[in-house]
């Protein structure tokens, strides 16, 4: 069983995870998408993570587009 457990990532021991959740796309939910997903559940918005992806990206890309100054990583993918 364990040998299952590892090759489906299940498992408590071994593999590779990490502390944040995969979305549309393999991205990583960054900074800039945990404080989007907080905001809409606290409005009582229940907006799919791809969508919420979609509007944080061009977020920042409007951000970096108008002041020319890139969004520091650690803050947004």
């Amino acid at each position: 069983m364990n040998k299952l457990n590892n090759l489906t990532g299940s498992g408590t021991t071994g593999g590779n995870r990490s502390g944040t959740k995969g979305n549309a796309g393999g991205q990583h939910n960054d900074m800039g998408d945990k404080v989007f997903d907080a905001a809409a559940k606290k409005s009582g918005h229940n907006i799919p993570s791809s969508a919420a992806e979609k509007i944080t990206d061009s977020a920042r890309g409007m951000f970096e587009k108008t002041t020319g100054k890139k969004v520091d990583p650690k803050y947004s993918n």
